[in-house]
């Protein structure tokens, strides 16, 4: 009964002809969840640690002529169809250079055959744009469009993906909406350690290391990389959060104090951490520095299949293939299954005369 006085009041409310049958002009019900004819479509990317995030319906094109036409140039378009197309972001962000605070804002466009505007309205909930206010805005932009190639069903992709920026472009029939929207991604990140190191991380090493390394290979904030680091040691003293503070010393210009905590990480290391640090190093182009720790490993642990995979690395870098493949031999015979297969391309490598070190 209650559905029955609700369509007697649509159909007091409206004309007759659209909702005798309770649907769309496009024939889609207003009651039930069937298939639209402008598919929904949801895309995400994150820069750094921020999620952005398009939900959109993706209108047909279908030979029509759209800019102009169909889509009027200099009014306000749901940039999408059905509901509001919105934009999320889980943090602060620049559009084209100008701020915008984190949230769901929904997105509207004003085309024209030159110049686009680009509307964040902070009203993400409404039909269209139908009953867009300008007083809603929380930002506009001006942007150019571009020539491209057809795309039928309207798309937005991320293009030109930066680690601190991308570009949101709109494409539908032939042209292309580019904006940029970039992140303050180390301010971000930085804030986001902060708040992660306050819950469970705190205790254990591995987040302070984390946190460290982080701030070391962006090259920011050693004074706190080195507190974090040393925090991680006194969770637990380890080769990992030993070797790191070497290196963040060394970044601090403090080299002696560097070379004592790396040979206090080195006199702490197993055989697969000397493998994994000399590997490392051989990433870096300090071959020498690789070769020596190699053969290191090979002395203080001579029986444990990573020290004979050093010494393959050894044999094969003096082009001695015979004796590399005898150590690589000896590794797969102790080696972790889930190694093994790794170990056999190695050992295929060697015997087609290629230096495993390439």
């Amino acid at each position: 009964m209650r559905r029955i006085r609700l369509l007697v009041l649509i159909s007091a409310l409206l004309p007759a002809a659209s909702v005798c049958h309770a649907q769309t002009a496009t024939g889609e019900t207003l009651m039930l969840d069937l298939p639209r004819q402008s598919q929904h479509a949801l895309v995400t990317q994150r820069i750094g640690v921020t999620d952005i995030t398009i939900n959109y319906h993706r209108p047909l094109a279908n030979g029509r002529a759209i800019w102009g036409k169909l889509v009027p140039y200099g009014q306000v378009w749901r940039a999408g169809a059905n509901e509001n197309t919105t934009i999320t972001f889980s943090d602060p962000v620049t559009i084209e250079g100008q701020a915008l605070d984190k949230g769901t804002y929904g997105l509207h466009m004003i085309p024209g055959e030159n110049e686009w505007t680009v509307i964040f309205s902070k009203n993400a909930t409404s039909w269209g744009s139908f009953s867009y206010k300008q007083a809603e805005d929380a930002l506009r932009v001006t942007v150019k469009p571009q020539t491209a190639e057809l795309h039928d069903a309207l798309a937005y992709d991320f293009d030109e993906v930066k680690p601190d920026s991308t570009l949101v472009t709109l494409r539908w029939e032939k042209v292309a909406v580019p904006f940029k929207i970039a992140v303050k991604v180390n301010d971000i990140v930085t804030a986001s350690i902060h708040r992660q190191l306050y819950g469970l991380n705190q205790y254990y090493w591995e987040g302070w290391d984390d946190a460290a390394g982080y701030f070391l290979a962006n090259k920011i904030n050693l004074d706190e990389a080195l507190k974090d680091e040393e925090q991680s040691i006194q969770s637990e003293e380890r080769f990992d959060n030993l070797i790191s503070k070497s290196r963040i010393l060394e970044a601090m210009g403090r080299k002696d104090d560097a070379v004592a905590f790396h040979n206090k990480a080195l006199d702490k290391a197993n055989a697969l951490q000397l493998y994994g640090y000399a590997r490392q190093l051989q990433g870096e182009k300090k071959q020498d520095e690789a070769m020596a720790l190699f053969r290191t490993g090979a002395k203080r642990f001579p029986n444990d299949w990573a020290s004979h995979l050093g010494m393959a690395h050894v044999y094969s870098s003096q082009g001695d293939f015979d004796n590399a493949k005898k150590e690589m031999r000896v590794a797969l015979q102790s080696a972790p299954d889930n190694s093994k297969s790794f170990l056999e391309s190695s050992l295929k490598r060697l015997e087609s005369k290629d230096d495993i070190n390439r």
